[in-house]
């Protein structure tokens, strides 16, 4: 009964002793990570975005806007792929990275950072911009007939006025950086303790049998997302009150 006794021993049930249950946590701290930044930067982009597409009329507008809304339609692998050949070694933007920082962009958690910030952009603008158009272009002229510039006049105003819509879009590009998958292995890899985000650490725990480990990592970021979307239609309700 040898092969009963080894098997025994791989499983940690012999001699009286329990299996390995230690979870390794790093994957969901890298993805809080991840997505906080990446969050914090979709923000300020897609605020922008959205507010000349509201209020400004130019050339190739229509452009922009196709341009913003194409990481949600473009399949992942593709997207991916287009940010190899912008950001890899022999692309100007990394080797402009790769000579202020001494190491390449790709296959590091700043990719994963790009990564994540592309797919958050669109869902941010998107939201942002069906926000901004609810607001009451009379009382922006009446602020600029009365000097304001239009720093002042988006932080006084038109913010304060769509407040809890933004914060809702803010909860929801978090949701979104925080679940990517394929766009981040394309450019950040798999490299564990570096690069492996939750959603890669479920995959490699499927792949190699590691049941507890996938269920664990798939209960906490379900849990995570369905409190995030909770609070968005909190304030999305709150915000069409």
């Amino acid at each position: 009964m040898r092969w009963i006794d080894q098997i025994s021993r791989a499983r940690g049930i012999g001699d009286n002793k329990l299996p390995n249950m230690t979870l390794n946590w790093s994957p969901l701290w890298l993805s809080l990570r991840v997505a906080s930044i990446a969050t914090a930067i979709s923000f300020v982009i897609g605020i922008y975005f959205a507010y000349i597409l509201v209020n400004r009329r130019f050339l190739g507008r229509d452009v922009l806007d196709a341009a913003v809304t194409l990481p949600l339609t473009l399949p992942p692998t593709v997207l991916g792929y287009y940010l190899l050949v912008a950001i890899g070694q022999r692309s100007p933007i990394g080797q402009a990275y790769q000579w202020l920082f001494h190491s390449p962009l790709v296959f590091t958690w700043q990719a994963a950072v790009l990564a994540s910030t592309l797919h958050a952009i669109p869902l941010l603008v998107r939201t942002a911009r069906a926000a901004l158009l609810t607001v009451d272009h009379n009382l922006e002229r009446a602020a600029r007939t009365l000097g304001a510039s239009e720093w002042r006049l988006f932080w006084r105003i038109t913010l304060p006025l769509t407040r809890r819509s933004i914060i809702a879009a803010v909860v929801l590009a978090f949701a979104r950086s925080l679940g990517d998958f394929g766009t981040t292995l394309m450019i950040a890899g798999d490299i564990p303790g570096r690069t492996q985000t939750a959603s890669i650490a479920i995959y490699d725990a499927v792949e190699s049998g590691d049941t507890m480990t996938a269920r664990v990592l798939v209960l906490v970021i379900s849990a995570v997302t369905i409190a995030i979307v909770w609070t968005a239609n909190r304030l999305e309700n709150r915000a069409a009150a």
